[in-house]
């Protein structure tokens, strides 16, 4: 089986003589990666079923396209050589829906992790023009872009350099495609699947050397550098400002360098990084760190301005014995029977537990609530979104240790993601939720001790897309996105049932829902022909159910 993993190349220059081969198991490494580049590194073997799933060759497009659209011949995309032709390997044929008529959701393709270089600059535009040239020809809506912070900010508090996202807005606009754009407060690389390095600016580097407590810390003291503790968030310790000062300060500097792109509406969504993976959740199952899946992962909050707030949160509630850490909770790759904390019956459901639980999440909720509230005042009347990711393993049994450690207080017996959507709702902001394509069986089948369900994970956040206060509905506008790379109609078609569910009465359905990730494998023919169809059907278009 050949697999091409280098750049894919513009119309009008050759193709290498002999792309590299992979052996199966090596075109896996480059398959699963989930940022744009398909390069070496550092990986971790996708599941089994999904691998199967995924494992895919490129067949020659037979198929006749009408004129003006992208061709399956096209320099663009990739072939294998005829007598290794193959296709997607399905793992179940299931019954499709007709969506011919449902309502119309935008679909937006998120740009590689490093399409801006290390020195502020687009990289490689021409070859960008003609992915995008091809995604409009399959009529996505537009595309996602981080603005890394680590990259516009770098030098030096309140010195920006916007000019390479410039560059590129300016080929979105004229191509008349969208941009949701991504305020990105964190570090990029040291989790699954990077390969691209982006880490925060120098200058608050140099602020962590001597003050490593504006990281989030685990119990063993290991500091998290992918992004800042939401204990300084009111503390002037960045050089005379506190962090959420830094993130209003970007964010406003952005707003006004790209007034024009917001007034013609190419701009329209700016998602808010609350967190690691610009997610907002606690760092607490880092691979850097020794997590492997499926570990329930280690309570974040060691630094001194959180162990502060937790001291003062248990005076304040009359018992200052309580302001500890529990030091019965496991390590990163524990199982929830294993630990005290965490086991039927455990600590985690005594006065304490839920104590300690109420603060660790209620930090999350504020800090959430502070950076949203300082955005909808940045981008006022723009729609603003927030990332929830999807913490499904662990989600059958009682505690639900991942999601605990993870910052949502979401154990059998209580709801933990309705303060989130609260918040979300009082600030007009749309809940953006991952994991849309995984399916229950599938976790059960690759790791089965893993008690994983995110089916029941997305369904419990459906109800969330309408909250109701006492003077009128108001509804949570929800979003998504996959977790990890698709190519096939199987997880396309779990998107889609989860897109717009047959069996809700009042017919809700996501607002947007984005595409994890541009990349050289999705341009393949048959994927792209693939991909073009699923796009179809999110718009509400018909398509043939057979073919």
């Amino acid at each position: 089986m050949g697999f091409y993993y280098g750049a894919i190349l513009p119309a009008g220059r050759p193709l290498p003589a002999a792309p590299p081969r992979l052996s199966p198991a090596g075109a896996l490494r480059f398959l699963d990666r989930p940022c744009g580049r398909l390069g070496g590194g550092a990986f971790a073997p996708p599941p089994l079923s999904y691998t199967r799933r995924c494992l895919t060759a490129i067949a020659n497009a037979g198929d006749k396209r009408s004129e003006g659209e992208v061709s399956g011949d096209s320099p663009l995309f990739l072939n294998s050589d005829d007598d290794e032709k193959q296709a997607i390997v399905v793992a179940r044929k299931m019954e499709e829906r007709c969506f011919a008529g449902t309502p119309y959701i935008p679909v937006y393709v998120m740009l590689p992790l490093d399409v801006i270089n290390d020195h502020g600059k687009l990289a490689n535009p021409e070859i960008l023009i003609e992915q995008l040239r091809a995604l409009k020809s399959i009529k996505v809506d537009g595309v996602m872009i981080d603005c890394w912070w680590g990259i516009v900010e770098d030098s030096a508090p309140r010195v920006y350099n916007w000019d390479g996202y410039r560059h590129l807005f300016q080929i979105v606009r004229q191509l008349k495609l969208k941009l949701q754009v991504v305020m990105s407060f964190h570090e990029c690389g040291g989790n699954v699947g990077d390969d691209v390095w982006i880490p925060l600016p120098h200058w608050v580097i140099e602020i962590g050397n001597s003050n490593p407590d504006i990281y989030f810390t685990d119990r063993a003291g290991r500091r998290n550098t992918e992004c800042l503790s939401w204990g300084i968030d009111r503390k002037r310790v960045l050089r005379g400002r506190t962090a959420v000062e830094v993130y209003f300060d970007y964010m406003r500097s952005f707003r006004v360098e790209f007034d024009e792109f917001f007034e013609d509406g190419t701009i329209s969504e700016i998602q808010i990084g609350l967190g690691p993976c610009g997610e907002l959740r606690y760092p607490s199952y880092p691979a850097k760190h020794g997590w492997k899946y499926p570990g329930i992962g280690e309570f974040q909050c060691y630094d001194a301005y959180l162990l502060q707030s937790l001291e003062e949160a248990a005076k304040a509630r009359g018992h200052p014995l309580l302001g500890k850490v529990p030091q019965n909770s496991g390590s990163y790759n524990s199982q929830p029977h294993e630990t005290g904390f965490f086991r039927d019956g455990g600590d985690y459901d005594n006065s304490y537990g839920r104590f300690f639980l109420g603060w660790y999440s209620k930090v999350l909720v504020d800090h959430g609530d502070l950076v949203v509230s300082l955005a909808k005042l940045a981008f006022e009347g723009s729609c603003i979104a927030a990332k929830i990711s999807g913490v499904h393993w662990w989600y059958k049994t009682a505690s639900h240790a991942a999601e605990l450690t993870a910052g949502f207080y979401n154990p059998c017996n209580r709801d933990g993601y309705a303060p989130i959507a609260s918040m979300l709702k009082k600030h007009g902001a749309t809940l953006n939720f991952t994991c849309v394509e995984l399916r229950t069986l599938d976790q059960h089948v690759d790791f089965p001790e893993a008690m994983a369900d995110p089916e029941g994970l997305v369904w419990q956040m459906q109800p969330y897309y309408q909250v109701l206060n006492a003077a009128w509905d108001v509804s949570v506008p929800m979003a998504s996105e996959n977790a990890l790379p698709c190519y096939d109609r199987d997880d396309y078609n779990k998107i889609l049932d989860n897109a717009k569910p047959l069996s809700d009465p009042d017919g809700r359905h996501l607002s947007t829902f984005t595409y994890l990730r541009l990349n050289p494998v999705l341009m393949y023919a048959h994927n792209f022909k693939e991909f073009g169809r699923f796009v179809q059907r999110m718009h509400g278009e018909w398509v043939p159910i057979a073919g």
